[in-house]
């Protein structure tokens, strides 16, 4: 495993900029990029990465950015961060500093991820580090919300057991290492009505009121406390005006759990409930809208290992957590991969996220160990 005493690992570590990447993710932050709709902030990343003097910059079919710094004949590694974010394209993108913390939405989830992408090019140049073998980077889409992974996925594709290592950054979660993904299941449900006026037609069956119904009874499936295990009602819509009897509404329904069958077995509940809803006038449909499957590598892999002597060799304690990333999709190829972050923050998928620069130089010294590190796996 690579000493934190190597001289490389040193002068890349002396090289590092942290001031330099908090700029950088700020102005990935100022582009909008909700899931589905990350090109504009996919041209900017590759017109930068061309000019960083990366090789094979491209877009590919799905919308991923895709670069290489070459290296010697070792297997590349691969290191990615999803460009997405879950804040509408009309969010005001304002960024706010403090004394300890600088808050704008996305900046945290993922601008910041994003950002490590650069600095790690950029300490490695300006280091004159030449790695065993290439080093492949990708700022892929489609992680929050519905995009089900399915950059991610794409990438899995294309690289698969072809590269070493799958590295992924995440902004605010230093310190913690991502090795076990939980299983997700999102469904789509909706509801169905003739509908009509509120007044004249008073007592025809309401869509909004059928789903609000069925609601009600979702959130009262109970749920085991361990394997932990949630049901999330994330977005209710429909309806025509205030006035009217609603024909059509839905909701956007996230079940996670740590374990693949206590989350079948809610999944199993929830249609059931949907079968049985029984109010005259109104339909019921589910679609599933996203599955990440579940996987893990044990703590005692190699890259976990590597990982978590990095983060010792900063002076952090590591912490192996459980959760639903873009590792989702290796991991549950049994491939090598585990997702690291590189600094703190709060108020995820909150306007006023924020992240605290403090870490941020042990979070991109990390990186360079577990990048460097990973050829030898």
């Amino acid at each position: 495993m690579i000493s934190p005493d190597s001289p490389a690992l040193r002068r890349a570590w002396s090289a590092v900029r942290p001031a330099d990447t908090i700029e950088r993710a700020i102005a990935i932050q100022q582009i909008a990029a909700p899931t589905f709709a990350e090109g504009p902030r996919a041209e900017y990343i590759a017109r930068e990465w061309r000019a960083l003097g990366l090789q094979d910059v491209e877009i590919d079919e799905v919308g991923n950015v895709l670069a290489r710094r070459s290296g010697g004949r070792a297997r590349p590694v691969l290191i990615t961060a999803h460009t997405d974010t879950v804040f509408p394209a009309e969010t005001p993108l304002t960024i706010e500093r403090g004394v300890e913390r600088i808050y704008g939405p996305g900046l945290g989830d993922n601008s910041i991820g994003v950002a490590g992408l650069f600095a790690l090019a950029e300490t490695l140049n300006a280091a004159a580090i030449e790695t065993p073998g290439d080093v492949c980077l990708a700022a892929n889409v489609g992680e929050e919300g519905l995009g089900n992974l399915r950059g991610m996925r794409h990438l899995m594709k294309r690289f698969a057991a072809s590269v070493s290592a799958t590295i992924i950054l995440e902004g605010m979660s230093f310190g913690s290492l991502h090795h076990q993904a939980i299983s997700v299941h999102r469904l789509r449900i909706t509801a169905n009505a003739a509908g009509g006026h509120s007044w004249s037609d008073f007592g025809q069956p309401s869509a909004v009121h059928g789903l609000v119904q069925l609601a009600a009874h979702l959130t009262a499936i109970p749920l085991p406390p361990s394997p932990k295990t949630i049901l999330n009602i994330g977005q209710i819509n429909g309806g025509t005006s205030v006035n009217t009897i609603a024909r059509e509404a839905a909701l956007e329904l996230d079940l996670r759990s740590e374990d693949t069958a206590a989350l079948a077995a809610v999944v199993e509940e929830v249609e059931q409930a949907v079968r049985s809803f029984d109010t005259p006038g109104i339909s019921l449909t589910a679609t599933i809208t996203g599955q990440r499957p579940a996987g893990a590598i044990p703590r005692e892999h190699p890259l976990v290992q590597l990982a978590a002597a990095a983060l010792q060799a900063v002076g952090a304690p590591p912490t192996y957590e459980r959760g639903s990333t873009d590792a989702n999709i290796p991991l549950s190829q049994s491939l090598p991969a585990v997702c690291i972050g590189l600094c703190r923050g709060g108020n995820a998928h909150r306007p006023d996220e924020y992240i605290e620069p403090a870490m941020l130089e042990n979070g991109l010294k990390q990186l360079i160990f577990v990048a460097l590190g990973a050829f030898e796996l």
